[in-house]
């Protein structure tokens, strides 16, 4: 479960569970969830297609994002970290995150490179955590 743009691990509960764990476990790295896509309800009701659980979480650490806009103003289109909790077809939980180290190499700013690591290790916590 790892792409060069993202990378996670499977869980061993269930798909709300997971997504409390996550969340509870973005709190405790200084993250809120700004915005929480359910995918799956938005298929169904906009075109009637059935789909698995998935949701996106869109997390943010406010000191880390005032950092990056202040070293980079148009960063926000690469921002807030993408958190997917979803579920495959045979029922398994699936928690990915961004591997925000490759997706910020688009911005040529050491100052945000550096960013991107803290990010990545508060992230990489997140896995460990659930």
């Amino acid at each position: 479960m790892t792409q060069r743009y993202g990378y996670g691990k499977t869980v061993r509960c269930g798909f709300d569970e997971a997504v409390n764990l996550v969340i509870e476990a973005l709190q405790r790295e200084g993250f809120g969830v700004l915005s929480d896509i359910d995918v799956a309800a938005t298929l169904k009701k906009k075109l009637g297609a059935d789909m698995p659980p998935y949701r996106i979480l869109g997390a943010c650490n406010p000191p880390l994002a005032q950092r990056a806009i202040a070293a980079e103003p148009s960063i926000g289109l690469l921002l807030p970290c993408n958190v997917l909790v979803r579920q495959d077809p045979a029922g398994a939980v699936h928690v990915e995150v961004m591997n925000t180290e490759t997706v910020l190499q688009l911005v040529d700013k050491p100052e945000i490179a550096a960013l991107a690591t803290e990010v990545r290790e508060r992230l990489d916590r997140v896995l460990r955590a659930i």
